[in-house]
């Protein structure tokens, strides 16, 4: 089992003088493109520690630093594959069902937080052209690129909580 020690980051974010933490945006992803009967124990707590546990302990660990006065907003990275009722593909059971995960925990964390100043909210994206997308299509060209995709990401968390919390919201013009 991984272990998890932020006391380095929040040493760091003191040193630093950071007080506030206005916007968090969990971005990690881990993808173990294999059929599901040669998935090992190993790829599901590889797939599952970075992109469900290790968002939840990482915001757990910066709670202190969100909220009060100043409003923070905390914006979850997940996938379209991640939604249910969406195209699903072999090979990626792991994963798909991992940002499923993620997509439950966002909605628990803006019901947990509600009073506190802070909203949750998560972007199911679709086939944008990152190392990923080519780890898991080989071969397949996306039509929107990375940068395109950050620059929406950007100010989606500076403006998008004021007008949802709690929310999956899909962002995908194709998926292969």
């Amino acid at each position: 089992m991984r272990q998890y020690n932020y006391a380095n980051l929040l040493t760091l974010l003191k040193e630093n003088e950071i007080g506030h933490i206005d916007i968090l945006i969990h971005n990690a992803g881990s993808l173990v493109n294999k059929p599901f009967e040669e998935l090992n124990a190993s790829d599901w707590e590889e797939v599952y520690q970075t992109n469900v546990i290790g968002v939840a302990l990482l915001t757990r660990a910066l709670l202190g630093l969100m909220g009060g006065e100043i409003h923070t907003h905390i914006v979850t990275i997940g996938s379209i594959g991640g939604i249910g009722g969406t195209s699903k593909f072999p090979g990626l059971s792991a994963y798909s069902s991992s940002k499923g995960a993620l997509t439950i925990l966002t909605e628990c964390l803006a019901e947990e937080f509600q009073g506190r100043n802070i909203s949750a909210n998560c972007l199911a994206l679709g086939a944008v052209q990152t190392e990923m997308l080519t780890k898991a299509f080989p071969g397949y060209t996306a039509k929107m690129s990375s940068e395109e995709i950050s620059n929406y990401i950007n100010e989606f968390s500076k403006h998008g909580w004021r007008y949802f919390n709690g929310k999956i919201l899909q962002v995908s013009t194709t998926n292969p």
